[in-house]
């Protein structure tokens, strides 16, 4: 990766800038607080974005509400630019990132646009949800954050050294391996728990078998048992047929009996009624000898009938009369009472309209008055007259239903005279019916007597139906003990089937559940006894090559940036030891100028060392150094134009106010601040 030119926009001191980079090492020079490493922190920023932790108010101006950065740079001839921006809100949060490649423009999401940042770099993929160490060990480190290293407690700091070289995927793995094989042995546990009966299982799974054999051959003997009782069962049945016959022959000749006993009842009931009429037709016949029967008599009462049914007609056209006259009368009073009562009330004459005397009203009103009393009179001699005639047409009618009564009467005593031969007739055809009756009576009487002596010779039937009925009923009881028993057993033999085949499921899964356990016990002991041993030495070896290459890298960086006669290396941990006179001095008792040079040689070294163990990440060609000759000597400043010499990079960013610096580089660019804002002036060359 080669850096090219970066546009800032109100990143931290700056309100708007645009710094050109060109290729060999350049200088960014310039006073404390005139905005170098605010350059730094703005490429870091383009390329990775706020990383965790990282606070967007550290990057964003205090004064303004948004900003951003754009950077363009190269990766293997591939022309790249990354646009990033800021936005301040309740807080300061990334807005909105783009990335173009060779002129093709993509606005992305904060994660994609990184992790396709990541992928042009090269970085292996588990760093995609790191911070961005790597970066910072190969390209730009804050001066402080590597003497942080060295300061650390050594496991802390050997744990950064296996995450910065991605070494730490062998203690996951071992970590991994440790759960997975507690795990293992958990599950072996379990499975050997769960095979612990199969021996049992297996044994009682042929006992299961022994027994089955034994049912079968019980329940072929009681199937013969049952065709045996039920063969004993149909013969009782059939014998009793026989005996059924006989007794239903009886039921039938006692029926017979009961229907000639039925009908002997009913022609003795048929004599005792003829006889009844008999006597009826007798007294008859003796109560109606004493009558004498006159025919001149019923036309005497005819003509009385009809001589008073000719008054009643006569005194109902009398009354008709008198009522239609009576209704005339009342109907004319009727009228005058009106005309009284309007003659009374008179002023006026209403045909002439000239006033009515009193003495004429007076006049009318009389002759009104006594015509009213004549019909009135009328009326009531009227009413007298038709109350009189009513009660003469009652009497009449009286009289009429009398002689209609005596008429009728006399007509049924001749119908009664007239039947008195017809009587005697039927009282001989009933006698002589009599007779034919007894004569039926005896016959069906003797009939009864030959079938009793029939039912009499059939009764043993019963007894023997009865018995046969008691030995069917208890070869049926043991027919039916006989199926019951066949049922049970093939219950049982369908149970034990049901409970050999469970078990032969479970003892089939129990011997899977065993190739399991094998195979988790194999997997066991391979991982505790080949595959753990053979990650630590892996690791071991790894971290013994990168201890040797970069102790190695580590005294050589350092003896160059310090004279006196130093002895240093790296231990187990990575940590610095530094000897003087066969005596180990510890990092804080050496002066502001060796500790710069432990941190700066313990920077170079990790970058060489993590470029030559990722040979293939594309940030190889660039190095950042921000501030590396703090509390330097002149001596350590003359030296340190040999270590850039030596680095070998295609471009070489140094951060650093020292002017003697300037002459060991090949560009420089010059910042200034004036009133809280920083810019960058012309790039120039050294001398």
């Amino acid at each position: 990766m080669l850096l090219r030119k970066i546009y800032l926009k109100n990143i931290r001191s700056y309100s708007e800038a645009e710094i050109i980079f060109p290729e060999g090492s350049t200088l960014l020079s310039g006073d404390i607080g005139s905005g170098k490493t605010s350059v730094l922190l703005g490429i870091e920023f383009a390329i990775f974005g706020l990383q965790p932790g990282q606070k967007g108010n550290a990057i964003l101006r205090n004064d303004v509400k948004e900003g951003g950065v754009k950077l363009e740079f190269e990766i293997n001839g591939k022309e790249i630019i990354v646009e990033r921006s800021l936005k301040r809100a309740k807080a300061v949060s990334q807005d909105s990132c783009s990335i173009s490649i060779d002129g093709e423009k993509k606005e992305l999401a904060v994660t994609e646009l990184k992790n396709i940042v990541l992928d042009l770099l090269n970085y292996p993929p588990e760093f995609s949800k790191k911070q961005n160490l790597l970066y910072k060990f190969t390209v730009y480190t804050p001066q402080e954050e590597m003497k942080q290293i060295i300061l650390q407690d050594p496991e802390t700091r050997i744990n950064t050294i296996r995450h910065i070289f991605g070494i730490d995927k062998y203690k996951k793995i071992l970590v991994n391996t440790s759960i997975l094989t507690s795990k293992l042995r958990e599950e072996k546990r379990l499975k050997e728990g769960m095979i612990s009966n199969l021996e049992n299982d297996k044994i009682e799974l042929e006992s299961k078998k022994d027994e089955i054999n034994i049912k079968k051959f019980e329940i072929v003997s009681a199937e013969k048992n049952l065709i045996i009782k039920s063969e004993d069962r149909i013969k009782l049945q059939n014998s009793q047929e026989d005996f059924s016959k006989k007794i239903d022959e009886k039921r039938k000749l006692e029926q017979e009996i009961e229907k000639t006993n039925i009908m002997i009842i009913n022609k003795r009931e048929l004599i005792s009624n003829n006889n009844i009429t008999i006597k009826d037709l007798t007294q008859q016949i003796e109560s109606l000898s004493s009558y004498l029967f006159d025919e001149t008599k019923i036309m005497s009462l005819e003509k009385e009938k009809q001589s008073y049914y000719n008054d009643i007609n006569k005194s109902d056209e009398e009354n008709l009369i008198i009522s239609s006259q009576i209704n005339s009368i009342k109907g004319r009073i009727d009228e005058l009472i009106p005309i009284k009562n309007n003659i009374s009330h008179m002023e006026m004459c209403p045909t002439c309209l000239q006033n009515v005397s009193n003495l004429y009203k007076t006049n009318v009103l009389n002759r009104i008055e006594n015509d009213i009393i004549n019909n009135n009179k009328k009326l009531n001699l009227l009413i007298s007259d038709k109350s009189k005639i009513r009660d003469r047409i009652n009497n009449l009618k009286n009289l009429f239903s009398e002689k209609d009564k005596e008429i009728g009467e006399l007509k049924i005593l001749k119908i009664r005279l007239q039947g008195v031969e017809e009587k005697k007739k039927r009282i001989m055809d009933l006698q002589k019916n009599n007779l034919l009756l007894k004569k039926d009576i005896d016959m069906l009487e003797s009939s009864v007597e030959v079938l009793k002596s029939s039912i009499f010779h059939l009764r043993k039937y019963d007894l023997l139906f009865i018995e046969k009925q008691k030995q069917i009923d208890i070869a049926l009881k043991e027919e039916r003990f006989a199926e019951i028993k066949v049922a049970e057993l093939r219950k049982e033999i369908d149970l034990i089937n049901i409970q050999i085949n469970d078990m032969g499921e479970r003892i089939k899964n129990t011997e899977e559940i065993k190739k399991k356990l094998h195979y988790i016990m194999e997997l066991e002991s391979w991982l505790s006894d080949k595959f753990v041993p053979m990650i630590s030495f892996i690791e071991r070896n790894v971290m013994a090559k990168l201890k040797s290459e970069f102790s190695d890298l580590f005294n050589k960086w350092f003896c160059m940036l310090v004279s006196d006669n130093f002895i240093v290396k790296i231990d187990e941990n990575f940590t610095p030891i530094i000897e003087h006179q066969d005596y180990e001095i510890a990092y804080e008792y050496l002066s502001g100028g060796e500790r710069t040079a432990v941190a700066l040689a313990y920077r170079l070294s990790l970058n060489q060392v993590i470029n030559s163990v990722l040979s293939n990440i594309n940030t190889k060609d660039i190095v950042i150094l921000d501030e590396p000759t703090d509390g330097f000597s002149d001596q350590q400043l003359d030296k340190m134009r040999e270590v850039l010499m030596q680095l070998n990079v295609k471009q070489l960013l140094l951060v650093s106010h020292e002017p003697k610096i300037e002459s060991f580089v090949e560009n420089v660019i010059r910042f200034k601040k004036e009133n809280g804002i920083s810019r960058p002036e012309n790039l120039s060359k050294s001398l």
